[in-house]
């Protein structure tokens, strides 16, 4: 049985009728959603292929940007945007990892802030490109079938199709070459190579591959917000967010991101309502629990128990 497609399917289900039986929380649905993707993509470079980035919050506010000024500017629908910032931050992640991918361990981590601080300076400070720090808004968008993009409902399932997209894919390429290609590098690169594997290439497939999907997320929530301002959109903090998503549900694992996201965004909703001002506190402590005590992440650590339970079974029959 493919479990993947049972867990897709599963995650459809409960996304179609979420609107239905809470109606009262779709924000807290939508951004459940849109980390799920944003952690799964981010996870495609940080978990698959070990190359840890804290800059992803970049792409995000790319496809945000993108949306907003093709609309705002020149009449372009959401549809065409979301295409051109695919291709913006596909073709963006090429150049930054051609240059960057020279460097190992917490180097390429610490380039990956140097680059995303760049362009949020950028953001900030080329007012004719960004609409500067007083950030951009998005008056108005086209409603295609009579469909409302601003309408939460719409917001949700767009997120739903996201999210889905991201986990189906990375399903996808978990079983496919591209998938032994990843791990072959993210456990040694010089065994790789002499596999006749190049690093390089493998590595520039998944960061390409995770800035495009990274950005189509970063678009909804661009439409989510409205309103645009670099000094949220361009933060390293929303990209140590996203990192954190997917380690703590487990890096390298197909559904690790969703149950992070899941797991923090829940986390983050109740500690807020229920302790106030302790709940940064509260929630600093849950992650670092976490952290050591399941270094693996949920799903990875529930992962290692089951092969060893079935290999302990294996060695007794």
């Amino acid at each position: 049985m493919n479990w993947n497609a049972v867990g897709i399917a599963l995650m459809l289900a409960v996304g179609v009728v979420y609107p239905f039986i809470l109606p009262g929380y779709m924000t807290v649905g939508i951004t459940i959603l849109l980390f799920v993707g944003w952690a799964t993509a981010w996870d495609t470079l940080g978990g698959w292929t070990g190359q840890v980035s804290l800059g992803h919050s970049f792409f995000v506010g790319l496809g945000a940007y993108v949306v907003a000024l093709g609309q705002n500017r020149y009449g372009l629908a959401p549809w065409w945007t979301v295409l051109l910032a695919i291709g913006a931050a596909a073709a963006l992640a090429y150049v930054w990892g051609r240059i960057t991918f020279g460097l190992r361990g917490p180097y390429f981590t610490l380039s990956t802030i140097a680059f995303a601080e760049i362009f949020r300076l950028i953001a900030i400070n080329e007012k004719w490109l960004t609409g500067g720090a007083t950030g951009v808004f998005i008056a108005s968008l086209p409603e295609p079938f009579g469909i409302d993009l601003f309408s939460r409902w719409t917001q949700f399932y767009l997120a739903l199709a996201f999210a889905i997209v991201s986990v189906g894919l990375v399903a996808l390429i978990s079983s496919r070459k591209l998938g032994y290609e990843l791990r072959a590098v993210r456990e040694d690169e010089n065994s790789a190579m002499a596999a006749g594997i190049n690093p390089t290439a493998v590595k520039l497939k998944a960061f390409m591959l995770s800035g495009a999907l990274t950005a189509v997320g970063g678009g909804i929530y661009g439409i989510f917000l409205s309103f645009l301002e670099p000094h949220v959109l361009f933060n390293v903090l929303l990209s140590v967010q996203i990192a954190l998503t997917a380690i703590i549900g487990g890096r390298g694992t197909v559904w690790g991101p969703a149950v992070g996201a899941v797991l923090l965004v829940v986390a983050g909703e109740v500690f807020r309502t229920t302790f106030a001002q302790a709940n940064l506190l509260i929630y600093g402590m849950l992650i670092l629990a976490v952290v050591l005590f399941l270094p693996r992440g949920l799903v990875g650590e529930l992962s290692r128990r089951l092969v060893r339970r079935r290999y302990a079974r294996s060695i007794k029959s």
